[in-house]
């Protein structure tokens, strides 16, 4: 028996496991990543499922438990059993008990979609640090430019993500590695300029990548992403957790738009009350703009 006190909640266990971080072997990794983005498959599934969607053997995930001290599968279980006490328990086990024979009907799988995204939100609205989205929108509002990093299957949420910015005037701009010229483009960011990486497991290769050429240059980087064990967590100055539900391969983006919009939302506001305090031709400006997008060039009617 290890002679280790394993966590007993689940955010020492988190702890624990970011301090461990390179140093388990690939396929306890494997075991953690998949723990922390899926806590309420490990607190409501036996072993041998949770085995078959981490991709391991049984043993593995035995393996890792006693690797944090615990006796076994079930013992550390109960940490995540312990996290979803209360309202969600119920749910998160009528989710788990929806088999996938109804999911060859295109109605069945938008069903598990809206449910899926439906838990995600109660989970992220509870979850989320209030603190560090506060944070991240001052690092914004005191950035000359956003550079926005994201693909694969975060490029739609970065993409957003852009447009919402450039619609409440903050400059932004998307690297979006065109012609493999994603090097080029952060050597471009100025040292005002700020790094947003949007990346979730399994982590994109390219966006890890720019996150570290932005970090080594000096430029601020903040991230949304999926845990802690994340590779791009360490490397930004505020870091915003997302677990987003999956369905299969495919991941609801539901609570990293809201993330995203709240963001959004939050430096417009933070902006309006600087920005129009600071330049009394601001609004004027904002008025002539809107002008030209309804009337065109001509003028107003």
């Amino acid at each position: 028996m290890s002679d280790l006190i394993p966590p007993r909640d689940f955010e020492a266990l988190r702890a624990s496991l970011v301090a461990r971080s390179g140093r388990l072997s690939r396929r306890l990794a494997q075991v953690a990543q998949f723990f922390l983005n899926h806590p309420e498959e490990v607190a409501v599934s036996t072993l041998v499922r949770l085995a078959d969607l981490a991709a391991v053997p049984p043993a593995t995930i035995t393996r890792f438990a006693k690797e944090l001290g615990f006796q076994g599968f079930s013992d550390l279980q109960l940490v995540f059993r312990e996290r979803l006490l209360g309202p969600r328990l119920p749910y998160a086990e009528r989710l788990s008990g929806v088999g996938d024979s109804d999911l060859d009907q295109p109605g069945a799988v938008f069903g598990r979609f809206v449910q899926a995204a439906v838990q995600s939100l109660m989970r992220i609205e509870e979850a989320l640090d209030r603190t560090e989205l506060a944070a991240c929108v001052e690092v914004l509002a005191a950035s000359d430019v956003v550079h926005v990093a994201a693909a694969r299957g975060a490029f739609g949420l970065g993409v957003y993500t852009v447009y919402g910015l450039g619609s409440i005037g903050r400059r932004a701009q998307l690297i979006d590695n065109l012609g493999a010229m994603r090097a080029m483009q952060v050597a471009a960011m100025g040292p005002g300029d700020t790094l947003l990486a949007m990346t979730f497991d399994d982590y994109t290769p390219e966006t890890v990548e720019v996150a570290g050429l932005a970090a080594a240059r000096g430029n601020r980087v903040l991230a949304i992403t999926d845990n802690a064990l994340s590779p791009v967590a360490g490397l930004a100055t505020h870091v915003l957790y997302v677990n987003e539900a999956r369905l299969g391969h495919f991941r609801s983006q539901v609570p990293a738009m809201v993330v995203a919009q709240a963001m959004i939302v939050g430096l417009g506001r933070r902006l309006g009350s600087v920005e129009t305090a600071q330049n009394p031709d601001n609004e004027k400006s904002v008025a002539s703009t809107r002008g030209l997008a309804k009337y065109g060039r001509g003028g107003t009617s």
